[in-house]
């Protein structure tokens, strides 16, 4: 409520980019000490054994988790496991250090409660942030992504990128996404077609690896389209996906956050789960505000969620809410585990 009535409104008065950047730095002080980590965990923190779960080798306190496109440079890893994420996904992070593109690139859109952004993968490069990248006891997941530049726009040039940035990160991961659907780069989207994509999972096949790879799909697919990746991954070593980035449906400058994504996202990790009969591992990001949101999307076919969006509206204590709910709806249908519910909508 302080949040809502007091903190919020000065919040929304300000540029969202300046203001992100604010977060960021406060976020990275409070970080660097015992003290500020445990006082901040006093506050938002919220731990329950019902929601301990096991997904792909990785155990996971609780299924929420912070979303990449808020950490771009890997600065809130001491800190973020403190508000109460029970994982976080930084990135996402490219072959050469990248700048973005042209401001404004972010504006929030609160009668949608969505966000427009149009960042471009802004981040210092995969050598520099692996360089600086603290480790934590939560999972850490890395988004991996391609160049925003004209020198990655061919095929080979774009796979070469993904290639470099994936072999640096690797060592540091609990593991991996390869971002294959950012709206807002050269090139468009040219992995989100079957035949190129096999051609990038061949290469990434060549970095031997025991980490667990997802894809991370765009939620404007058609179903057809959906199709013939799942099909394609069958050949390669992927274990699940991240459903999903930002729209473009609306039509305007880069892609859309938040709820303009719910829907569309749970439609796809609906199919997904059901067309695949539970095979691969699902991340549901897009449009969860509270626990019921959450839910949705569990009960849906994914084992894990992500936001950024919901928090940004919500405040950080928006996370220990969530996890909260998550344990009354989960006793409330009878279960006593987060993993009992995935997918029991189907």
């Amino acid at each position: 409520m302080f949040y809502q009535k007091i903190i919020k409104p000065i919040l929304f008065k300000t540029d969202p980019e300046w203001m992100h950047d604010r977060a960021t730095k406060t976020g990275h002080f409070l970080g660097k000490f015992s003290l500020t980590r445990n006082l901040t965990r006093l506050f938002f923190n919220y731990d329950h054994p019902v929601l301990e779960q096991t997904v792909d080798g990785i155990t996971y306190r609780n299924p929420v988790g912070l979303a990449a496109g808020f950490d771009k440079n890997a600065e809130l890893t001491k800190i973020i496991p403190a508000i109460g994420f029970g994982f976080e996904e930084i990135g996402t992070i490219t072959g050469e250090a990248c700048s973005g593109n042209p401001q404004p690139r972010l504006w929030r859109i609160p009668e949608k409660k969505s966000l427009r952004v149009y960042y471009g993968l802004k981040n210092d490069g995969c050598e520099a942030i692996a360089k600086r990248l603290q480790r934590t006891k939560n999972p850490l997941g890395i988004s991996i992504g391609k160049t925003n530049s004209r020198e990655t726009v061919a095929i080979n040039d774009g796979i070469d990128d993904y290639c470099k940035a994936f072999r640096i990160m690797e060592p540091l991961a609990d593991y991996l996404t390869l971002n294959i659907s950012c709206p807002n780069t050269f090139g468009g989207e040219p992995f989100n077609e079957a035949d190129k994509l096999e051609l990038l999972l061949s290469k990434i096949d060549e970095i031997k690896t025991e980490k667990p790879i997802y894809l991370k799909f765009s939620p404007d697919m058609e179903t057809a389209q959906t199709d013939a990746i799942l099909e394609a991954v069958k050949k390669h070593n992927v274990q699940g996906f991240v459903i999903s980035n930002l729209t473009k449906k609306d039509g305007g400058k880069g892609g859309l956050s938040g709820l303009a994504t719910k829907n569309l996202s749970t439609t796809m990790i609906r199919h997904v789960y059901q067309k695949t009969k539970g095979k691969y591992t699902i991340i549901g990001c897009g449009g969860i505000f509270n626990g019921g949101d959450a839910y949705e999307k569990i009960k849906a076919g994914a084992s894990l969620v992500q936001l950024i969006t919901g928090m940004i509206y919500g405040g950080p204590a928006t996370i220990k809410r969530i996890n909260r709910e998550l344990v009354l709806l989960l006793k409330k249908d009878g279960y006593n585990n987060i993993s009992e519910a995935i997918g029991k909508e189907n």
